[in-house]
């Protein structure tokens, strides 16, 4: 029987049903999604699916919800929210849908999981403070979709419902905006490799355009590579490698004396003609061909040894 009904709870909403509605409204966009506590519809039925309310965990009826006691754990004893939950049981089914090839889908299901549901799982669950992350925390997802809920005094009798059904194309481009960027990062993988292949124990990596690398190197052992050149536009860029994602610092930083250059003094500061900018902070010079940022690359380099 088909689905004709995604069915969570009314009222206030959080980031792990919202996003739970992303995932199986994009695999059943017919299906009617409702907002309600009422006991018939919150019960199982062939036609359904229900999440984050009905009290139960059961993939055969198709109900997905976390809080009752005890609420379902991962294998390694952290707790679902409904997200978790659905995305266990519908993420391959969902990364299918947007048009993720067969052989990534395990890899990006993997990844998905650990570093976009799991906080929001253990978020929804309070097994993790919003305040980990500092300073930002009023910017993670969750507090930015909970920012979209209506003020305490909106009385209008569908100010959640509305609220709801505004704030879910927005959860939507988040996260699959980040599943095409995991796809692209996939595809980037073999020809960054080939590249990293071709340039053999130089410490300049050459790429055809600007793209994920980091894998690709890390896989490689290319901890020789100091920097990378790409064609931007009409433009070539010279580019510092930062030592992890964690972090800005770099293997390497462009000279000191390029530093907040650009056209005729970073020509003269470097010698070389066709250099048309230098960040700052050293992790970017850009010039107006390959020949001109290749020099520049040397220079850089060289001034590293």
């Amino acid at each position: 029987m088909s689905i004709v009904h995604l069915v969570t709870h009314s009222g206030g909403f959080h980031a792990d049903e919202l996003m739970s509605s992303v995932v199986l409204t994009r695999l059943y966009p017919e299906a009617e999604l409702l907002r309600t506590r009422d006991r018939d519809w919150t019960t199982p039925a062939a036609d359904k699916i229900i999440y984050d309310v009905g009290g139960d965990y059961d993939t055969e009826a198709q109900i997905f919800d976390h809080h009752q006691r005890p609420g379902p754990l991962r294998k390694d004893g952290q707790p679902y929210s409904s997200f978790g939950l659905i995305w266990t049981h519908y993420g391959r089914a969902y990364l299918e849908a947007l048009d993720v090839p067969q052989d990534d889908i395990e890899s990006i299901h993997a990844s998905f999981d650990t570093k976009f549901v799991l906080p929001i799982d253990l978020m929804d669950n309070g097994a993790m403070e919003p305040s980990v992350a500092g300073p930002l925390s009023v910017m993670t997802l969750p507090e930015l979709l909970s920012s979209l809920k209506p003020v305490f005094d909106d009385a209008s009798p569908t100010a959640n419902d509305d609220a709801f059904f505004k704030a879910l194309p927005i959860a939507r481009s988040f996260i699959e905006a980040r599943i095409h960027n995991s796809a692209a990062k996939a595809r980037a993988q073999s020809i960054a490799a080939d590249a990293i292949e071709r340039t053999g124990t130089s410490k300049v990596l050459e790429l055809p355009m600007g793209m994920p690398y980091r894998s690709a190197m890390d896989k490689a052992g290319a901890d020789h590579i100091l920097f990378t050149v790409n064609p931007r536009g009409e433009d070539w860029t010279l580019n510092g490698i930062k030592l992890s994602d964690e972090t800005f610092e770099q293997r390497a930083d462009l000279p000191a004396s390029w530093a907040g250059l650009s056209d005729g003094e970073l020509e003269k500061a470097c010698g070389v003609k066709g250099a048309k900018f230098c960040h700052n902070a050293r992790f970017i010079a850009v010039a107006d061909s390959r020949e001109a940022i290749l020099k520049m690359a040397e220079i850089a380099v060289t001034e590293v040894a």
